[in-house]
């Protein structure tokens, strides 16, 4: 059996067009591009058989993780450049069930590096390690990750009603212990909207209750990857509830090594 149980990637790699959708003009113009992710509603654009067979889903032990060889996740590849892999039934129903009841009396309205924003509309807070389902989840994403947690952030609960999003965004933020890389789950299904969309890559993630995906924010060499641009489109009709980890530069450097080349 297909370990992603035929899931919405390998459904939507058939064209949704007649014509091919230029993807070099994503990175020409990400705006334009951010629009026609934000009206595709959910579905993957258009994506070449080439690119099609280089996309893989398969059972992962996070890199030989002993928690996981008997217990493997299902792994699938949403895209190639940058590397973004969605984990499918990552997190139980119940569990999601006692993260947002624990969050619901604590959300308050999210903010950006510069304080409240427009261009972020939710409600968030973040849990600490006290409650044993936030443990719980916290560690099976280092399982799966195979990072180090120590300079992590604690987990980040969202709730986005209708017409929450959050614009175009990098999350590194020029620290110095830098976000390395995102890890969001979704705790919910949305009936139209919240898609997550990388606007230079031209990909649109749609939220799938229990699944997660994951990518790096940084090159090997430390400098941000430009293409991992993305943001949260606007809830149309429904409720999304996200929980993100977002994971450090330090305790890393034995776990990803840094390199020396221009291009990694």
């Amino acid at each position: 059996m297909n370990p992603c149980h035929q899931s919405s990637a390998f459904q939507n790699l058939l064209p949704l067009y007649s014509d091919p959708v230029d993807t070099e003009k994503f990175t020409r113009d990400p705006v334009a591009a951010y629009k026609l992710l934000r009206q595709l509603r959910n579905e993957l654009i258009y994506i070449t058989s080439r690119r099609q067979r280089a996309l893989s889903c398969r059972y992962s032990t996070g890199g030989g993780n002993p928690r996981l060889m008997y217990a493997p996740v299902k792994e699938e590849v949403e895209w190639d450049e940058p590397r973004i892999i969605r984990y499918h039934d990552i997190i139980s129903d119940r569990e999601i069930e006692i993260l947002k009841n624990i969050s619901r009396p604590l959300l308050s309205r999210s903010v950006t590096k510069g304080g409240i924003s427009k261009i972020r509309t939710s409600q968030s807070v973040f849990l600490e390690e006290g409650n044993t389902v936030v443990a719980r989840v916290n560690q099976r994403i280092a399982n799966i990750t195979g990072l180090s947690m120590e300079s992590a952030e604690h987990l980040q609960v969202q709730n986005y009603g209708i017409g929450g999003r959050y614009e175009p965004h990098y999350d590194a933020e020029d620290n110095e212990n830098e976000r390395i890389a995102t890890f969001l789950i979704y705790m919910s299904d949305v009936e139209i909207g919240g898609a997550t969309v990388f606007p230079k890559v031209g990909v649109s993630l749609k939220p799938k209750m229990g699944s997660a995906v994951f990518w790096y924010n940084l090159h090997k060499n430390g400098n941000v990857d430009l293409n991992t641009e993305h943001a949260g489109c606007p809830v149309l009709r429904g409720n999304k509830w996200v929980a993100n980890k977002w994971i450090h530069e330090f305790g890393q450097e034995f776990r990803r090594p840094c390199s020396l080349s221009y291009w990694e």
